[in-house]
């Protein structure tokens, strides 16, 4: 997606600590357009599985959750969410994670009400660095013994290890723009065929 690859630029910021802040149009303030042609390029990647609902995790992959869904006919979006909530079932399928932006870790947890053998799973996020949230969503599906019909971030930093991880683990990874390099300040992108 040349054009994300062009925001990217223009409007992210390479801070210390290996972070990419596109907050102005990711993952603070939307642009909504930009969303939709995210879930349309997911829906291109994957239009030929059988998916029957979209996983994510709160809170960064849900925008981008719903543009696939919809993209896809409506399919129903379901989200891991960070920790226990009063209003939650307690029959849930749980799998701790670790965030490296906020450095601490947290418990993701899906109703089984919402997650069975039934489905057919297709996974988005946002980014994709160390591999931990999708790690922690595949481990979800698992339990359930949903099919996971593959995974995708919106951006992913090609050089840590998250790529790896879900590849080991047997899934199909899809990014729509890679990083390769944060240093010194500046972005550099992976060249990628589209």
């Amino acid at each position: 997606m040349e054009k994300l690859k062009e925001r990217i630029l223009r409007e992210g910021k390479s801070l210390p600590g290996d972070i990419l802040k596109v907050d102005s149009f990711l993952n603070h303030q939307i642009d909504v357009k930009t969303a939709e042609e995210i879930g349309n390029a997911f829906y291109h990647r994957f239009r030929d599985r059988p998916v029957t609902k979209i996983l994510t995790i709160e809170s960064g992959g849900i925008i981008f959750a719903c543009e696939t869904a919809r993209a896809f006919g409506y399919l129903p979006v379901v989200y891991g969410k960070k920790g226990y909530a009063a209003n939650m079932d307690e029959d849930t399928f749980a799998m701790g994670a670790h965030s490296y932006t906020r450095q601490s870790d947290y418990v993701v947890r899906i109703s089984k009400e919402y997650l069975n053998r039934e489905d057919h799973v297709l996974i988005i996020d946002d980014f994709l660095a160390n591999g931990e949230a999708m790690t922690a969503l595949i481990a979800l599906a698992e339990q359930a013994g949903a099919v996971i019909e593959g995974c995708g971030a919106v951006v992913e930093k090609s050089y840590q290890p998250g790529r790896k991880r879900i590849l080991e683990l047997g899934y199909e990874v899809e990014t729509l723009v890679r990083i390769s390099s944060l240093e010194n300040g500046r972005i550099l992108f992976e060249e990628t065929e589209e």
